[in-house]
Parts: C-alpha cells; structure tokens; sequence
C-alpha cells in the first residue's frame, strides 16, 4: 500500500508484510497495552528519534501497572 499519512501510515505497515498494520493487533489489547505495542512498533520508523516513542511506551506500561495494581 501507498503511504497516506491519515488512513495508512507505512510507518505502521508491519516490517515484512504491508497487508498487516499495527491496528489489526492492537485492537485486540487493552488500550494501555495496544498504546505501548504501538509505540513500540513504530520506534524508529516514524522518526528517526526511537528513543522517545520508547519511552512513550514506557510510560504506558508503567500506566497499565498502575491500573492492575502492580506498582
């Protein structure tokens, strides 16, 4: 697919197979959990910064653990 920066981003294209994207998995998840999978597909892809949406996740996480009561 082209990229389309609205309704397909290639940057959420899953990295062998451009039929899957990143929403087709996360959906599945819990949004805390779906958040953190996301930033951490598209570490590095979407900009070459991969260190912040690292820590995007992170902080997911960290808010997912909070919310079961694991911190």
């Amino acid at each position: 697919m082209n990229h389309d920066p609205i309704n397909h981003p290639s940057y959420y294209d899953h990295p062998s197979r451009a039929d899957i994207e990143c929403i087709d998995i996360i959906e599945w998840f819990p949004f805390n959990v779906g958040a953190a999978i996301k930033y951490l597909w598209r570490a590095g892809r979407k900009n070459p910064d991969a260190i912040t949406d690292l820590k995007k996740a992170r902080w997911y996480i960290e808010r997912e653990l909070m919310r079961l009561g694991g911190k």
